[in-house]
C-alpha cells in the first residue's frame, strides 16, 4: 500500500464520508465542509509564505535599482539581492516547501472527491474498499448528490437551444456555480496582483525588460486561469466545481485580509 494512499487519499475519502454523515447526508455540504476544514488546517503553512511573498513584492523598486547598478555582473547582483533579503528578514526559498505540501494535499483532496462522485451505482462496493470499518456503507447505499439545482455527479451546465456565436451552434452554457468559481478565482488573483502592480509601478524598467515580461505573464495568467476553470468545468462533475468554488472563495477572503493587514 503506497504512502499516498494510506496517508492522504484514504483519510480524505473517509473524512468526506464522515462529513456527509454528520451534515445530514448532503454531499454538497460535505464537500464544502471538508474543503474549509482542510484549508483551515493548512493556514499555518500558507500564511507565512503568502506574507513573505507580499513583502518581497514591496522590494521590487530596490531590486530594480540593484539590477541597474550591477548590470551584467550576475554574481554581484545575486550577492546584493541576498543582502537585501537578509536585511528584511526574508528567505526567497522559504515558501517553496509549504506550497509543495499544499499542492500535494489539494491533489489528494481532488482525487477523493472524484472517487465519491464517480462511484455511480456501485457506491458501497467501490467506497468500502477505501473506507475504514466504522464508516463502511450498506450494500444498498446511494449517495445523495443533489445540491440546490445541481446533480454533483454531472457538469454544471445549462441547456440552451438555437444559440449561435460566430457561426457555431451552442447548446450548453456554464452554470451559476461554474461561473462563480471562475469569477471568485479572478477576483482573488486580482487582489494579490494589485500589490505587485503598485510595487512594479515604482520600479524603473531594466534594460532586459524582465519586469515588463513578468508583469505581462502575470496579467495573462489572471485571465487564463478563470477561462481554464470554465473549460474544465464542461467535463468534470459539478461536485468538483463546488470544491473549486469553495477553495477560491476561501482564498479570496484570505488574500483580502492579508492585503488589508
Amino acid at each position: 500500500m503506497s504512502l499516498w494512499f494510506s496517508l492522504l487519499y484514504q483519510p480524505l475519502v473517509n473524512l468526506l464520508i464522515l462529513f456527509y454523515q454528520l451534515l445530514g447526508q448532503n454531499l454538497g455540504a460535505a464537500i464544502i465542509g471538508l474543503t474549509l476544514a482542510v484549508r483551515g488546517l493548512l493556514l499555518p503553512l500558507t500564511l507565512p509564505s503568502i506574507r513573505a511573498a507580499q513583502k518581497m513584492r514591496t522590494l521590487n523598486p530596490q531590486l530594480a535599482k540593484l539590477k541597474k547598478k550591477h548590470g551584467e555582473d550576475k554574481q554581484a547582483l545575486t550577492k546584493a539581492q541576498m543582502k537585501l533579503y537578509q536585511k528584511h528578514g526574508l528567505n526567497p526559498a522559504a515558501g517553496c516547501l509549504p506550497q509543495i505540501i499544499q499542492i500535494i494535499i489539494l491533489i489528494a483532496l481532488f482525487q477523493a472527491f472524484n472517487q465519491v462522485l464517480r462511484a455511480d451505482g456501485e457506491v458501497a462496493v467501490k467506497l468500502n474498499q477505501v473506507l475504514y470499518s466504522r464508516l463502511q456503507l450498506a450494500e444498498e447505499t446511494t449517495i445523495n448528490s443533489r445540491f440546490f439545482y445541481l446533480d454533483l455527479t454531472k457538469p454544471d451546465l445549462l441547456e440552451v437551444k438555437n444559440w449561435r456565436l460566430a457561426g457555431l451552434e451552442i447548446n450548453r452554457l456554464p452554470g451559476l456555480f461554474l461561473i462563480a468559481a471562475a469569477v471568485s478565482q479572478f477576483i482573488s488573483s486580482k487582489i494579490m496582483m494589485s500589490g505587485a502592480a503598485a510595487a512594479q509601478a515604482k520600479a524603473k524598467k531594466t534594460k532586459g525588460q524582465e519586469d515588463d515580461l513578468a508583469a505581462m505573464m502575470q496579467k495573462q495568467m489572471l485571465y487564463m486561469m478563470p477561462l481554464m476553470t470554465l473549460l474544465i468545468g464542461f467535463k468534470f462533475p459539478s461536485g468538483l466545481v463546488l470544491y473549486w468554488l469553495t477553495f477560491s472563495l476561501f482564498m479570496l477572503v484570505q488574500n483580502w485580509l492579508i492585503k488589508k493587514e
